[in-house]
């Protein structure tokens, strides 16, 4: 019995860590119709992802821990739209 095409496909990775830092660059249309996006080229933990987004600025300041889902290509490692997020911790909510 042969089993359906996604549950062979490659798994999404999950990345975490402290956000060094953001280089942006933009805003860039490829086509008519088709809203500016920006690229965020963003470090966490020495490596470095890449993130597309419609917002200049990121909601994120540098030095905060983050999480995000990513997926691996040959150039470079793209974190999936709307993941990344601050890690929140509990021990400093009190």
């Amino acid at each position: 019995m042969r089993r359906s095409g996604y549950k062979r496909a490659n798994p999404k990775k999950v990345g975490r860590g402290i956000m060094e830092a953001v280089k942006t660059e933009g805003p860039y249309n490829d086509w008519v119709g088709m809203p500016q996006y920006y690229i965020h080229r963003i470090t966490v933990d020495s490596e470095e992802f890449s993130y597309l987004s419609p917002d200049k600025e990121l909601p994120i300041e540098i030095g905060k821990k983050v999480t995000f889902r990513y997926k691996e290509t040959t150039k470079e490692k793209m974190i999936d739209k709307n993941s990344l997020g601050v890690v929140i911790d509990p021990s400093e909510l009190m």
